[in-house]
């Protein structure tokens, strides 16, 4: 189990600090979440509308907030990196062939937030840390544990490379178009190529990862409570993990953990 101590903590640049996902119904998809994986609520900042964020065991973990309306954009969590300065990050971004969507905008006293989109139209976001520095549990069933780049070709990785320094790392095989991505020689973020097989209706995309302590009986409840199962439960070299979407269809990846 990982816990960051209490306090506005410096997180490391270019690490992802916190995952977001913006929905039409909040209630109904804080419901999912609660049975899902525990999950309790507290306001978050209304910068862009009704927010919350999700607590285990009293400790922030995810951030869930409301669509306006009028807005019918995909449903999909999204990954926010750190950053020690919001506007010189999204100028990188700009500069190295991405787009910033909507800000840098101040999140009330929490911290400053952009959302982009790489080159080939992953969205991410980036987080400079005020009162709110990211997710302050991990590594525990119901916490974010891996944040991965679903894309065409692994190439994009390059663009990360410049806009946060991140380091690429060897390739498990000559076969896998998978790249890891480290920083101080720690693995952050992995980007993986899947040519032809990416989803049509949904692009290149980034992947969280949360953790639970049974796969199986974790992708049975998510049938159970409205959502979809992608991939059943299969062996990885990382874990047994599963592939599954929420009520309102926000893709997410589970993978078992010790408890």
């Amino acid at each position: 189990m990982t816990e960051a101590p209490a306090g506005t903590e410096r997180r490391v640049p270019g690490t992802p600090c916190w995952v977001s996902l913006m929905v039409h119904g909040l209630g109904t998809t804080e419901d999912f979440y609660a049975d899902l994986f525990g999950w309790e609520y507290e306001p978050g900042p209304q910068t862009l509308g009704p927010y919350v964020r999700a607590l285990l065991g009293g400790q922030e973990v995810a951030g869930i907030g409301q669509l306006p309306p009028d807005r019918n954009l995909p449903v999909a969590w999204t990954t926010y990196f750190a950053t020690d300065d919001a506007d010189a990050t999204a100028e990188a971004v700009r500069s190295c062939g991405g787009t910033v969507a909507v800000g840098p905008l101040d999140a009330a006293d929490a911290g400053r937030m952009a959302i982009c989109s790489d080159p080939i139209g992953a969205v991410f976001g980036i987080w400079e840390g005020s009162a709110h520095s990211g997710a302050r549990l991990s590594g525990v069933p119901g916490t974010p544990v891996w944040n991965e780049l679903i894309t065409q070709d692994s190439g994009v990785g390059k663009f990360y490379q410049m806009v946060f320094g991140h380091e690429p790392g060897p390739r498990l095989s000559p076969e896998t178009d998978r790249l890891t991505l480290s920083l101080a020689g720690r693995p952050c973020v992995s980007v993986v190529g899947v040519g032809r097989d990416l989803p049509h209706d949904r692009g290149a995309h980034w992947m969280t990862h949360f953790a639970v302590t049974d796969a199986a009986r974790a992708t049975a409840r998510v049938t159970e409570l409205g959502g979809r199962v992608l991939q059943h439960p299969t062996e990885a070299p990382d874990g047994r993990h599963a592939t599954v979407a929420d009520p309102e269809g926000a893709v997410f990846m589970l993978v078992e953990a010790e408890a």
